[in-house]
């Protein structure tokens, strides 16, 4: 009885150091808008892998490989000379009317977030109109424990938020609410 009275004691005094040592969790977002205008309206605005004028913070995509898996972007922000994101294709559905992407490489001073991935899809709504979907899954910009305010958990939600409204805001006053 008083060896399992040492392994209970030494696990418990182990707990502590345990949970100190866990990194970051991975953080998900969801957004949705929904819009007046047909889902194949939507869609032949969004669903071209290759062209993201759509968001206003988008200067600029450039890419290879269209809508097939694989398939890349670059996408500047802002002006010609401004920040780049660059992503790739893993997952598109026409049918579906919905694709997958990841970013690649992005400096966390631009979008404080790493091992990021996206969902982008447009629904039918009961009675007419779209309802569009963006959801991602990312860890924080700083991996490791104790991050700067600017590389937090909360720091890459609003970051990644910002993008999101951005662009949904956009849509609904391209197809009416």
């Amino acid at each position: 009885m008083r060896y399992f009275g040492h392994i209970l004691l030494t696990f418990l005094l182990m707990v502590p150091s345990i949970a100190l040592a866990h990194g970051p969790t991975r953080q998900k977002l969801v957004l949705s808008v929904d819009v007046a205008a047909a889902p194949d309206a939507v869609w032949a605005v969004i669903g071209n892998f290759q062209d993201m004028s759509w968001h206003p913070v988008v200067f600029s995509t450039i890419g290879q490989g269209d809508n097939a898996l694989d398939a890349t972007r670059v996408l500047t922000l802002k002006a010609a000379d401004g920040p780049t994101i660059s992503e790739v294709l893993y997952k598109y559905d026409a049918a579906k009317m919905s694709y997958s992407y990841r970013i690649t490489e992005v400096d966390v001073a631009v979008l404080p977030v790493t091992n990021y991935s996206g969902h982008l899809t447009v629904t039918p709504k009961a009675g007419g109109g779209s309802h569009i979907e963006w959801k991602g899954a990312f860890y924080r910009g700083y991996p490791s424990n104790d991050p700067p305010a600017n590389l937090n958990d909360e720091a890459a939600l609003a970051a990644v938020g910002a993008v999101y409204k951005a662009g949904l805001d956009a849509l609904e006053k391209k197809f009416g609410k």
